[in-house]
C-alpha cells in the first residue's frame, strides 16, 4: 500500500514537471476576457500562445521570477503579430494585442485613420455580419480590412462616435513595441502611456497560435457543459489567430 502510494505521488510529480516544461518552454493557454481585440478575437476564446516564437526571459516562467533580465534563444516579433504581454506598469498582468509598431517607428492617429512612419495604412471599408461590443455595449462601427507595410491583412473596427479620431504622434524607444487592439476605441492599448504604453523585448510572452475552444458566456459559460450545444462556437475552433 505504502509502495503503490509512493508510486502515484512520483507520477503526479512527473505529470506536473512536464505541464511545466510544456507551459514554459511550448505552448501556455490563454482565455480572452475583453472586447478589445474584435472582430480577430472573441470574449470566450481559448488559445494556445507559442512561448518560443520570440525565444525565453522570466515572464515565460510561472510568477516571472526575477532571476534574469535577459533574454534568451531570441527571435525578433514581426509586424502584424498578435501578442501576450506583461504590461510594463506592473510586470504581472498579461495582455494581448497586435504588434504594430516596431523600434524607432512614429505612429498616429489622424482625422480616425492610422499613420506609420508618416504614411497612412492602406485601408479597406468591409462589412462584417455580427456585433461589436465594448464590454455589455454594441458598438456602431465601421470595419476595415488594413494592410500593413509587411503585408499582414487583419480587420479593424472603429466606433463612429470614436474618442481616438485624433492621437499625439507615437515614437517607439529602441527595444520597444507598440500595441493596438483591433476593436480600436475599446481598447488600452500602447497609446495609453500612463498605463500601458511602449512594451520592452523583455515583456514579451508569446505569440497567439490557434484557438482550440471558444463558447459565448452569454449563452453558458465553460463548465455548464449541458449549455455547451448552444454555446459553442464550432466555427472558431482550431482557427489561426491571424
Amino acid at each position: 500500500m505504502k509502495k503503490k502510494i509512493i508510486e502515484n505521488i512520483k507520477t503526479i510529480i512527473y505529470a506536473l514537471i512536464i505541464a511545466l516544461i510544456i507551459r514554459s518552454f511550448l505552448f501556455q493557454p490563454f482565455y480572452i476576457p475583453s472586447s478589445s481585440m474584435e472582430p480577430t478575437l472573441l470574449v470566450g476564446d481559448r488559445l494556445f500562445v507559442s512561448k518560443y516564437s520570440y525565444g525565453y526571459s522570466r515572464h515565460s516562467l510561472p510568477f516571472s521570477p526575477n532571476i534574469t533580465q535577459k533574454r534568451y534563444f531570441s527571435k525578433n516579433p514581426e509586424r502584424g503579430d498578435v501578442v501576450v504581454f506583461k504590461t510594463p506598469a506592473d510586470n504581472r498582468t498579461d495582455y494581448i494585442k497586435r504588434l504594430i509598431g516596431l523600434p524607432g517607428d512614429t505612429l498616429q492617429i489622424i482625422e480616425g485613420e492610422l499613420y506609420l512612419n508618416s504614411q497612412k495604412i492602406q485601408r479597406d471599408k468591409v462589412e462584417i455580419t455580427f456585433n461589436i461590443n465594448c464590454g455589455n455595449r454594441k458598438l456602431d462601427i465601421n470595419a476595415f480590412e488594413e494592410l500593413l507595410p509587411g503585408g499582414e491583412r487583419y480587420i479593424a473596427v472603429y466606433n463612429k462616435e470614436g474618442t481616438m479620431q485624433n492621437t499625439d504622434k507615437f515614437i517607439v524607444p529602441d527595444e520597444h513595441y507598440f500595441f493596438m487592439g483591433d476593436n480600436r476605441d475599446c481598447s488600452k492599448d500602447s497609446r495609453f502611456l500612463s498605463s500601458v504604453g511602449y512594451v520592452t523585448f523583455n515583456n514579451l510572452v508569446g505569440k497567439a497560435s490557434m484557438i482550440f475552444f471558444s463558447n459565448d458566456k452569454k449563452k453558458g459559460n465553460f463548465f455548464e457543459f449541458w449549455k455547451w450545444h448552444k454555446s459553442i462556437r464550432i466555427d472558431r475552433i482550431f482557427n489561426k489567430v491571424q
